[in-house]
């Protein structure tokens, strides 16, 4: 798949890569609303549009991954006429991200760690191994959220929207939230630690 991101300016590739995000994040309401309007076949095609051009600009193997995600649910919706396999996406999502995840615990350095050492390229032993806790902690989630997922294809349309539009987000807030605190509870910990070994080193001397 060729990479349009040298053919665009930054503003551009910004505000492009911004709208995607927004489109796929807004996936399950717009899905449910699509259906009742234009149906799977519509829904299918404007899924597989936006997902390919999220990876001709972005490309990695995450988002390989998710586009074959993508494709494979729009497929068959397309070809069935049918919602299950727009519904069934976030479960592939879901299962996808675990993989990653979970894989990159044995294939070190772990995923939250690649993320943390772009800010810190000279990440401690200690920080390697909070890296690895929150990795797990997210691994926990992905099992959780598929299943969930799972369970509401084959519910109303009206449940699929809340969870997978909803309270799935409002679950990923608060991992973000919650580790966000508390990373910066430990890291102010940390530094009154070192000033008191510090300040109690100075007056041995």
């Amino acid at each position: 798949m060729i990479d349009l991101s040298p053919y665009l300016s930054p503003f551009s590739r910004t505000l492009l890569k911004s709208l995607l995000a927004a489109l796929l994040i807004t996936y399950p309401v717009l899905v449910y609303f699509g259906l009742q309007a234009y149906g799977p076949r519509i829904v299918a095609i404007f899924l597989l549009v936006v997902a390919s051009a999220r990876t001709l600009i972005h490309r990695d193997t995450t988002n390989l991954w998710l586009w074959l995600a993508a494709l494979s649910a729009a497929a068959f919706s397309g070809f069935s006429n049918s919602a299950f396999g727009l519904k069934f996406y976030p479960v592939i999502v879901s299962t996808i991200m675990f993989s990653i995840f979970s894989l990159s615990l044995y294939k070190q350095p772990s995923f939250i760690e690649r993320l943390a050492r772009l800010q810190d390229p000279e990440l401690p032993p200690e920080g390697i191994i909070y890296c690895r806790k929150i990795t797990l902690i997210w691994c926990i989630f992905f099992i959780f959220n598929g299943s969930v997922a799972f369970v509401t294809v084959f519910s109303s349309d009206e449940i699929w929207l809340v969870y997978n539009g909803l309270i799935s987000y409002i679950i990923m807030g608060l991992l973000f939230g919650g580790e966000f605190i508390y990373r910066k509870y430990m890291l102010r910990q940390n530094s009154e630690t070192d000033t008191d070994t510090h300040a109690e080193t100075e007056t041995n001397k």
